[in-house]
């Protein structure tokens, strides 16, 4: 049915993903502007499908098809971090996909509604959403940063 093919759309479109990415000079970016590239390259690989990705958009949404929708989500942020070089397999590996599906999932919510030209208004949302994603992980850092120094204190005796 409709969710099967809308499932084999998605495994087509990560394949010419990752094949296009794979010409993309982005080795000498940081990792926030690779994952930007290759989420600009997968909207505009689907621009002239924007309709029916609206509509398979909410054949997903209806609760018979939420592990199709997901499996799909899945899929293509592992993809992406493919394509970006990613090669973790640590907890990060489990971190990165689960942030970067929700990154990938309100902008392509956003993309759909989004009439600007050439996307400007999606990728002006998609640099928003990453921004908000490297604060929390700068912050993080502090955070970590600062509880190493205290740690050992809290053991000493007085």
């Amino acid at each position: 049915g409709a969710p099967d093919m809308i499932e084999a759309y998605c495994d087509l479109a990560d394949r010419r993903m990752e094949e296009a990415a794979a010409r993309l000079e982005v080795s000498a970016m940081r990792v926030p502007a690779r994952v930007r590239a290759v989420v600009a390259l997968r909207l505009r690989q689907n621009r002239a499908h924007k309709e029916a990705v609206r509509r398979a958009l909410g054949v997903l949404a209806l609760p018979g098809n939420a592990r199709v929708g997901a499996a799909c989500t899945a899929r293509t942020v592992d993809a992406i971090w493919h394509a970006v070089g990613d090669r973790a397999t640590d907890f990060s590996w489990y971190t990165k996909r689960a942030t970067l599906a929700g990154v990938y999932s309100a902008t392509v919510l956003f993309w759909v509604r989004d009439a600007s030209e050439e996307d400007a208004a999606t990728l002006a949302f998609l640099d928003r959403r990453l921004a908000g994603v490297g604060r929390i992980g700068r912050a993080r850092r502090r955070f970590e940063d600062v509880a190493a120094r205290f740690r050992p204190a809290a053991w000493r005796r007085a």
